[in-house]
C-alpha cells in the first residue's frame, strides 16, 4: 500500500494555495458610455448595459459622460463610478473588491454582522482603503494622488510601506496622500465641503476633480442602485 500512497502524499504537498475568492460584480445602472475588458484583456471590449455580471480582474471604463453603479451583492458593497474614470475588479489581493486606477469613485459598505466578517477594501496607487461600514468618496489623479472624502464611518489608510501607521479617516474628515506623500487628515467643515459638494465634481480643497464637472457631477438622472440604498447600522 506504501508504493500507492506515496504519489497521492507528494500530489497534496504540491497543490497551490488557495487564490483570493472569485466574486461575482453585478452593472445595477448604466448612463452613457461605459466598457470592460474581461480579465484585463484589452483585445475584447465589452459595451456594458444595465444588469451585466462581470468577474474578479476585469477591467472597467467610464467615458467622458460615462457612469455606472457596480455591485458587490456577496460583500454588501456598491460603487459609483463617475466619468473618464478606470478601475479593475478586484486586485488579486484578499479583501480587494475593487482597484481605482485613474479617477473618481464614491463607495458604499453595510456593516457585516456576525463572526468575522471578510476585509472589504479598495486599493489605490500606494495604499488600501479599509472599511468595516462606512461612504466614502475617493478620486486618483494622474499622478497617482489620492483624494479621500469620509461622508459615514471611518476610513483606515494602510499604506503599502511596511514602516508606516495606519491612518484613520472620520466621517467629516478629507485627507491627500500618496506615493511618496503622507496622508494629512483635516475637516470638511471648514472649508465648507460636504457630500453635496463632492457630488457636484469638487474637491475639499476647492478645486475641481480631475475629470472635471462630467466626472463629479450627479448621476444623469438621479442613478440609484437598483436595489435600493444600503440599509443597516454603518460602523463609525
Amino acid at each position: 500500500m506504501i508504493p500507492l500512497l506515496a504519489p497521492l502524499a507528494f500530489v497534496l504537498l504540491q497543490a497551490p494555495a488557495p487564490g483570493p475568492e472569485a466574486l461575482a460584480y453585478r452593472f445595477d445602472e448604466v448612463k452613457h458610455s461605459v466598457h470592460r475588458w474581461p480579465g484585463g484583456d484589452k483585445g475584447k471590449e465589452v459595451k456594458v448595459a444595465p444588469g451585466d455580471g462581470a468577474s474578479s480582474g476585469d477591467l472597467v471604463r467610464t467615458g467622458w459622460w460615462g457612469q455606472t453603479v457596480i455591485s458587490v451583492p456577496d460583500r454588501q458593497s456598491r460603487f459609483e463610478v463617475y466619468a473618464n474614470t478606470q478601475v479593475r475588479l478586484a486586485g488579486g489581493e484578499p479583501g480587494v473588491l475593487l482597484v481605482l486606477e485613474q479617477g473618481r469613485i464614491k463607495a458604499f459598505f453595510q456593516v457585516l454582522v456576525g463572526g468575522s466578517p471578510p476585509e472589504r477594501q479598495v486599493a489605490v496607487p500606494g495604499a488600501l482603503l479599509a472599511v468595516r461600514g462606512t461612504r466614502y468618496g475617493v478620486e486618483v489623479d494622474k499622478g497617482g494622488k489620492s483624494t479621500l472624502a469620509v461622508f459615514e464611518g471611518v476610513v483606515e489608510i494602510l499604506r503599502r510601506d511596511p514602516h508606516a501607521e495606519p491612518v484613520r479617516v472620520k466621517a467629516g474628515e478629507w485627507s491627500v496622500f500618496g506615493p511618496g506623500l503622507s496622508p494629512r487628515v483635516e475637516p470638511m467643515a471648514v472649508r465648507g465641503f460636504e457630500e453635496k459638494t463632492w457630488n457636484q465634481g469638487m474637491r475639499p480643497d476647492g478645486s475641481m476633480g480631475s475629470g472635471g464637472m462630467s466626472s463629479g457631477s450627479p448621476m444623469p438622472g438621479g442613478m440609484r442602485s437598483t436595489q435600493g440604498p444600503m440599509q443597516g447600522p454603518m460602523h463609525r
